[in-house]
């Protein structure tokens, strides 16, 4: 079975996987970590929402072999591990907005903020209610209000 290496939440990982497994299965099934939702597993729903060398991508649509050694993959269970602190920010600011119902979707919402705020800040600029317009992830329960909030709020502490 063929090896595959990627970094993974900063630690340099290697997995035993056929070519043609998903990203998002091997970070789940094979590793372990849960953060990354498995939803519609065709780059829809985006609850599977990772970083992929810093911007956000869908692992659901990514098949491990198209993986470099070099490659950086944060999911959720990394977030915190880019900032000092016990939390990133962003996951601060969904507690403080009590986003969360069902919180089914919602590691992947913050991982999405997150690359969206990161790309306007990389333009010297803040993030705009335009910015949160281009955010496509679905919440089942209708949290978006909360969600607008709390990145604007996790913005302001980046």
């Amino acid at each position: 079975m063929p090896q595959h290496t990627f970094i993974l939440n900063g630690s340099t990982t290697t997995v035993d996987v056929d070519d043609d497994v998903r990203l998002l299965w091997v970070i789940r099934d094979v590793i372990g970590l849960k953060g990354p939702k498995y939803g519609c597993g065709i780059n829809v729903c985006k609850a599977c929402t990772s970083h992929f060398n810093g911007k956000a991508f869908n692992p659901c649509s990514v098949r491990v072999a198209d993986i470099e050694p070099t490659d950086e993959i944060t999911t959720i269970e990394g977030l915190a591990d880019t900032v000092d602190g016990d939390l990133h920010p962003m996951q601060e600011a969904w507690l403080e907005y009590d986003v969360a119902q069902c919180g089914y979707c919602q590691p992947g919402q913050i991982m999405a903020a997150v690359a969206k705020v990161k790309a306007a800040q990389a333009e010297g600029r803040e993030i705009t209610d335009a910015d949160l317009d281009e955010i496509r992830n679905v919440c089942r329960c209708g949290t978006y209000t909360r969600i607008r909030q709390a990145i604007k709020a996790g913005a302001r502490a980046m």
